[in-house]
């Protein structure tokens, strides 16, 4: 058996601090000198264009990075590694559940949303509907979400930098927080979808080859090895006093979830389900120029998001087998320190400096991609489409997303400051509930139904929307709980954590009935928009109607 070489850690980082922010301020530098040199190209013609999605230049190859980049955060680097050393079997299963959700957004809504839409999720959700009141709804639902999960990122960026430079007094994790929310607006504002899309692929690359890398010195410890590999982490939780017998555990399904099974079910829904409403991540299929580079980003994606979700099953086992619970538990962060501590464990200050740059680069990258997503669903959906009744001077739409950027930034930057102590867990699960339960029954329905109505659109929307937030506000994930948001309150009567196993049918059913009780009648519309979706012709182009 392998014995960790960690101590019982009585300081609050690891590695060397110094070695660490030279890393993170090499990353910033040169990403930032990138960004700049693509965006130098962008013309006044095509500045929306350019803007909202690169000028949709991205090849597949290049789209595929970049997806990757946006759709694996520091949650699934952090706390998957974190979730399969504390639970094993248990922590597998976000491991599946982001991935079949990957596979989910794939099958059912990629290629059809980008040769339907344009610029935004609202494009394709209002191409048949009553303009003004779904593009509305579909860029509120949109802008809840991208800011909830903007703020889940936000205090995970303090949190990640608190472990591994030794920060734990509150204005050195405010500044943190602050100098993420600064970067992100600069990037965003300086290169627009195009540079930010070059942030996004160089995360990818990073994080896909640290991730390999590590799992290889793993493995090649454990002889290459996976029985081995498993049995090293049952043996060093069987080795250690508090938790003698218990190894065989880390094999068991349900040994964290058992206690409520149901609300394990709803959680598995929210997850499978959101990511193909996650708005950032749709958004991305609008980069590429033709359906052919479409389906060939998603050949590059799935191979990326795949290998990454196999070797967090290694770098987890790894974590439990070479560290141990025992030790990643007295780190800041518990569970979310695996990873940085299986790396200090195999290549010292070094690596672990490296792997906190790619965790950090990770978050910059996703938050970018959000921001810049949040910035075009204001401006070209409320804005333009509704304010201006799709008249907007190009140059103008344009403006008002940079100074929305403007914005969000400042309101990520005081939000992510505000919930950096609370459950960021709850943050996550309330973006992924609510693109579960307002926008994927509507993207279907648009997709797939022809009997979809305005009406049945909005009350898709508004009430899956609705169900989500209110469930979630009155479940154990904010009183009632010593994890609550809210610990010392309880004023919790849904006995969930998570809403989808109500407010994912909720709005599914809404969407229909609103639907049948409508007499709108949108025939000959929806036979172009089926065209459309499922040959391409026209994509991109004006909305005809």
């Amino acid at each position: 058996m392998t014995t960790s070489t960690l101590t019982p850690l009585a300081g609050s980082q690891l590695g060397n601090p110094v070695i660490n922010i030279a890393i993170f301020a090499a990353f910033v530098v040169a990403t930032m000198f990138i960004v700049v040199r693509v965006s130098s190209g962008r013309t006044k013609k095509k500045e929306t264009s350019d803007f909202y999605t690169g000028g949709a230049r991205f090849d597949g190859r290049q789209n595929g990075l970049a997806i990757a980049g946006d759709y694996l955060s520091a949650a699934s680097f952090l706390g998957i590694v974190g979730a399969v050393a504390y639970y094993g079997y248990d922590g597998l299963l976000y491991s599946i559940g982001f991935l079949v959700a990957w596979l989910v957004a794939l099958l059912l809504v990629a290629e059809p949303l980008r040769n339907t839409g344009r610029y935004t999720m609202a494009d394709v959700l209002s191409f048949r509907m009553k303009q003004k009141p779904v593009r509305m709804a579909a860029a509120i639902s949109t802008l809840l979400v991208s800011f909830f999960y903007l703020l889940a990122q936000m205090a995970g960026a303090g949190g990640l930098v608190a472990l591994l430079l030794g920060v734990s007094d509150d204005f050195m994790q405010n500044v943190v927080i602050t100098l993420v929310g600064v970067l992100m607006i600069a990037y965003v504002l300086i290169g627009g979808m195009k540079g930010t899309t070059w942030v996004q692929m160089i995360k990818a690359i990073l994080l896909v080859t640290g991730v390999i890398v590590m799992s290889i010195w793993v493995m090649a410890l454990h002889g290459f090895n996976l029985s081995s590999l498993v049995q090293g982490a049952i043996d060093h939780v069987n080795s250690v006093q508090e938790t003698a017998g218990q190894g065989e555990s880390l094999l068991e399904p349900m040994g964290k979830y058992g206690s409520n099974k149901v609300g394990f079910i709803s959680l598995s829904l929210a997850l499978v389900l959101g990511a193909a409403g996650l708005p950032h991540v749709l958004m991305r299929f609008y980069t590429v120029p033709t359906a052919r580079e479409a389906r060939r980003s998603v050949s590059w994606a799935i191979g990326l998001i795949g290998t990454f979700y196999l070797m967090t099953m290694i770098l987890g086992f790894g974590a439990a087998a070479l560290v141990g619970k025992e030790n990643i538990d007295q780190m800041p962060g518990k569970a979310n320190a695996a990873a940085a501590a299986l790396a200090f464990e195999l290549g010292g200050t070094l690596l672990l400096a490296i792997i906190a740059g790619v965790a950090f680069a990770t978050i910059l990258a996703v938050v970018a991609g959000l921001a810049i997503t949040a910035s075009a669903s204001f401006a070209h959906d409320i804005y333009n489409n509704v304010m201006k009744d799709g008249k907007a001077d190009p140059r103008v739409e344009v403006k008002v997303a940079r100074y929305t950027v403007l914005v969000i930034g400042a309101l990520s930057i005081i939000g992510g400051v505000a919930a950096k102590s609370q459950n960021v867990a709850f943050l996550v699960s309330l973006a992924f509930a609510v693109a579960a339960s307002a926008n994927l029954p509507s993207i279907l329905y648009s997709l797939y139904w022809k009997g979809f109505k305005t009406q049945g659109s909005l009350w898709s929307i508004y009430g899956g929307l609705t169900s989500a937030i209110v469930l979630i506000i009155f479940s154990p994930a904010v009183s009632g709980a010593e994890s609550s948001m809210i610990p010392t309150a309880d004023f919790a009567w849904f006995p969930l954590d998570n809403p989808a196993l109500v407010s994912v049918p909720v709005g599914f059913f809404l969407g229909w009935l609103g639907s049948v009780l409508s007499d709108e009648d949108n025939t000959a519309v929806s036979t172009e928009m089926e065209v459309r979706s499922l040959t391409g012709a026209d994509a991109g182009g004006a909305i005809s109607h």
